[in-house]
């Protein structure tokens, strides 16, 4: 496995490997690789020649107030998962390296970003959409894998590729769980003893809302007052939402039906959960 910190060395490795008629998977992470990270990676290892791994904490996608400096990191802990799964390439550039100087272009993203994690966090899919384009620039992926677990971000980026015609398949890998259900996060490590026990809840409201659906439900309000009421009642968790939205529209439906996202995101202290189910009915 190759460590590369330089774009332009990244961009001359990869334009040598196309050359040869080699296919690229790409999974772009901010580090503090899980089991969630291993199975993107592993998915790509399948369907590709070449895999490409980044670790690269984007200071564009944190607010003023958010966790940026604090984030998780330990890459000798990653570079030993990613040489484990056999990735060819590392590329782990410093943020100087990603933005070397202040950026005369950003990528706004016009829809998609005013409902669940965008809503409160202005500006973060902006983030979002700036690096990964950069990333799809450097790497040149044949196809890049993204988890489900951030399906308002899987969105977003479907929109960014479609929209901006890169030609680069967008693979959206299922969310993968502790044994009690919990979707992993590198965010997870943050929460404590008591929360930890709590945080399982939030998946088991999502599966009691996917019952009440086949049983027979389809009222939007029913459905979300149903999740918001075991979080209430069984954790300690401040719910930012609950919400049901066609997917990948993300928008606003009262009868659920056709393909739908319901999501949520919960705060533990300082520690934000996310977590959703998409269905087709």
């Amino acid at each position: 496995m190759k460590v590369i910190t330089s774009v332009k060395d990244m961009q001359a490795e990869i334009i040598q490997q196309k050359i040869l008629g080699k296919s690229i998977g790409f999974v772009p992470t901010m580090g503090f690789l899980h089991e969630g990270h291993l199975t993107l990676i592993k998915n790509a290892r399948k369907e590709n020649d070449l895999v490409v791994l980044s670790i690269f904490v984007n200071p564009l996608q944190f607010g003023p107030k958010e966790d940026f400096s604090t984030y998780p990191r330990d890459f000798e802990r990653d570079r030993a998962l990613a040489e484990s799964e056999q990735v060819d390439y590392l590329f782990y550039p410093a943020v100087d390296e990603m933005y070397p100087n202040v950026p005369s272009i950003k990528v706004t993203v016009q829809e998609r970003t005013d409902v669940l994690c965008g809503k409160s966090r202005p500006g973060h899919f902006d983030g979002v959409a700036t690096v990964v384009t950069k990333l799809f620039n450097i790497v040149m992926p044949t196809r890049a894998y993204f988890g489900k677990k951030d399906a308002q971000q899987v969105a977003v980026i479907e929109g960014l590729v479609s929209d901006l015609n890169f030609p680069i398949q967008l693979v959206a890998v299922d969310i993968v769980r502790e044994k009690d259900g919990l979707a992993k996060s590198s965010r997870n490590v943050n929460l404590s003893s008591e929360d930890r026990k709590q945080a399982p809840v939030l998946y088991k409201s999502l599966c009691a809302a996917k019952k009440a659906i086949e049983n027979g439900e389809r009222d939007s309000v029913k459905l979300t007052s149903l999740i918001q009421e075991m979080i209430i009642a069984q954790t300690s968790g401040e719910i930012d939402y609950v919400e049901i939205f066609s997917y990948p529209q993300l928008q606003p439906i009262e009868k659920i039906e056709g393909r739908f996202i319901i999501a949520l995101a919960v705060k533990f202290k300082n520690v934000r959960l996310i977590d959703n189910l998409i269905m087709d009915i």
